[in-house]
């Protein structure tokens, strides 16, 4: 189970108490969003989260030092998703070295196709992160082959065209989806995009090995300051998960 935040909302104080919350209520990996003015995958949930985290002066890194705090403090890994020009802003190499310091294991970068990844590639695995692609259920063949090559640590898959946020139903050919790249490639697959309920995570847990939720995490972080319905909500889908899988494939 992936679960991903905004770093820096609803305040960068309160991500490394987020992080924490999510690793105790049963998360695998924290995906840390690093707010970005144009995040063009994502929704409106995720954009109004990166604007206020923007208007409170989070940069990459204050976003660096929130993700050396949470290494800290939990033990599962930590990957920064984040957009292709804060990064080059940084400098490749500046940025890739200072993510080893703070103890993030993988970089997801949504807008880096694989024909222009090579040299960010070339750097994260001198250093050892994880460039982790993405696939789309209209990535034809030859992308799904590309990306079983290179992708590192799991491969993205986005459950459906469009952008990040809540929905009501999943895709019907989720399963095909998965099935075709599973045909091509070792890395563990994680599916994203659309994913709100238990039983979204239940249904994609029973084609993927990975489930990422984001959007409704960030709602409930709205809603509920005190991030008892935040852990309660991770709590139920690590549990519809873990069911899925003794039952399961």
């Amino acid at each position: 189970m992936i679960a991903y935040i905004t770093a820096g909302y609803p305040d960068i104080k309160a991500t490394a108490k987020i992080a924490s919350a999510l690793a105790e209520s049963g998360c695998d990996i924290i995906e840390l969003g690093i707010p970005f003015s144009d995040p063009l995958a994502d929704g409106a949930t995720i954009q109004k989260a990166s604007y206020q985290a923007l208007q409170q002066g989070t940069t990459p890194q204050a976003c660096l030092e929130a993700a050396t705090d949470i290494s800290r403090k939990i033990e599962i890994p930590l990957v920064f998703m984040t957009y292709y020009n804060p990064v080059l802003n940084f400098g490749l190499e500046t940025f890739c070295e200072s993510c080893v310091k703070a103890g993030i294991n993988g970089l997801i970068v949504p807008d880096l196709p694989p024909e222009e990844g090579m040299e960010l590639e070339t750097i994260t695995r001198k250093r050892d992160l994880d460039l982790i692609y993405l696939l789309a259920p209209t990535s034809t063949a030859e992308r799904i082959n590309e990306v079983a090559e290179r992708s590192r640590g799991f491969i993205y898959l986005v459950s459906l065209t469009g952008v990040t946020g809540t929905r009501d139903i999943l895709s019907p050919e989720l399963e095909g989806f998965v099935k075709r790249v599973r045909q091509k490639a070792k890395q563990p697959l994680c599916v994203g995009f659309g994913i709100s309920t238990t039983e979204h995570a239940r249904r994609a847990a029973s084609a993927a090995d990975g489930v990422i939720v984001g959007s409704r995490l960030i709602q409930l972080i709205e809603e509920d300051v005190t991030l008892v319905a935040l852990k309660s909500f991770t709590a139920s889908l690590r549990k519809a998960i873990d069911s899925e899988k003794k039952t399961g494939r």
